[in-house]
């Protein structure tokens, strides 16, 4: 190459929008490709860093994928989603949660991205403020930076089951906020948000005149008792979930989002120029995700998932990780590792070159006490997290 093309490269570079420079990257990237490395040279890995169900997709799903294919059905549905799939959903909701709603309410969306994208387009100016949670899921801030809104992080901690709290909020709020987004369960910690609480949140959002999104992508993995959905608390709110989690649909890209009537419109026009509509194929699939074979199986998995949990909780806390919440949801723990080290990134890299266990630090998850904390995924099976303790153990006695 010579000088004329370097500097063309370096001007090209050079004019990459200013918003990215706020945009991290994920930093457990870099350890899960250097465990990949170290794979590809022989050495075994413990994967408790990643963030996806272990199991594959339920054989009906993938059954009434191939289907769609072999019958055709592969040209684009409405841009708010295949109208079958939106009823199935609808009568989810109704027998699930005992809540009616409006199958012209739910946005199918490529993935629960798709969706907060067209909420962030929405709902948020330039200049607006959306209060969250910190920890929470990091592409959360990066959705409100991608339209030049301002997120104003708000620390939590084990008093509030690191969930904000309606009084937290009415500190945080000024004449610029629009939106607070809440997780029940959350990443990373797995915790919910109480119904009062919740519900207290909602009164003062609506009282001042602004929005509530609620992420619910991780609602069917609640293993003590059965978590209310936030819209039969309050209709007019907006609610994200996903088929990836609960129904291990994670790389078919498919989710949905529910709306107030008055919303549906803008978030049409707009699913419209974004992205038209989620995959045709993934939809028709995602119908099998509600027949009773299929619900029944994810049951079954549900039960696993908490079988991992209650023997990974007591087994890091054994090992000196602190809890200060317990985890009600999701499949993750979030453990503060401050009587082990005072910098998690560097424990976890560690971690994965010594003892062949690999985790995500806190910094992935914000700024408050992100250097005392680990977040641990249960996503693999109850023999390698048993090994991946005895590996913890032996590096933390070693």
């Amino acid at each position: 190459m010579d000088g004329g093309e370097s500097m063309t490269d370096n001007a090209s570079m050079s004019r990459i929008a200013s918003r990215m420079k706020e945009i991290e990257p994920f930093h457990v990237m870099a350890l899960l490709a250097r465990a990949r490395e170290l794979e590809a040279q022989g050495r075994d890995v413990i994967h408790m860093e990643i963030g996806e169900p272990d199991f594959p997709t339920p054989d009906p799903i993938v059954a009434a994928g191939m289907a769609a294919l072999e019958q055709g059905r592969h040209h684009y549905t409405l841009a708010t989603g295949l109208p079958a799939l939106k009823e199935a959903i609808s009568h989810y909701y109704k027998q699930h949660y005992r809540v009616d709603i409006d199958p012209e309410r739910i946005i199918i969306t490529p993935g629960s991205s798709g969706a907060l994208q067209l909420l962030m387009g929405v709902l948020v100016d330039a200049g607006d403020r959306v209060l969250l949670a910190d920890p929470g899921y990091p592409c959360n801030r990066n959705f409100v930076r991608l339209v030049g809104g301002e997120p104003a992080s708000i620390p939590v901690d084990g008093t509030t089951g690191y969930q904000l709290t309606a009084q937290q909020i009415g500190d945080a709020w000024c004449e610029r906020s629009r939106l607070v987004m809440v997780a029940s369960p959350s990443n990373p910690t797995g915790t919910l948000v109480p119904g009062r609480e919740l519900a207290a949140i909602a009164r003062f959002v609506e009282q001042k005149g602004g929005h509530l999104l609620v992420d619910e992508i991780y609602h069917g993995l609640v293993y003590d008792g059965q978590a209310k959905t936030a819209l039969s608390i309050e209709s007019e709110l907006f609610v994200i979930n996903s088929f990836s989690k609960y129904f291990g649909m994670t790389g078919w890209r498919l989710g949905w989002l529910v709306a107030p009537e008055a919303y549906v419109p803008a978030l049409d026009k707009l699913a419209q120029n974004i992205f038209l509509a989620a995959s045709t194929p993934a939809q028709y699939a995602a119908l099998a995700a509600f027949e009773p074979e299929t619900l029944a199986l994810l049951e079954q998995r549900r039960e696993i998932f908490r079988q991992r949990r209650d023997y990974l909780l007591p087994a890091l806390s054994g090992l000196g990780f602190k809890f200060h919440a317990a985890p009600q949801g999701a499949f993750y723990l979030y453990a503060d590792c401050s009587d082990l080290t005072d910098d998690s990134f560097a424990f976890c890299r560690n971690l994965l070159e010594t003892a062949g266990v690999a985790a995500t630090p806190g910094k992935d998850f914000g700024q408050n006490r992100a250097h005392q904390h680990i977040r641990f995924a249960y996503t693999t099976s109850l023999e390698k997290l048993e090994m991946g303790v005895d590996r913890i153990r032996a590096y933390l006695n070693g």
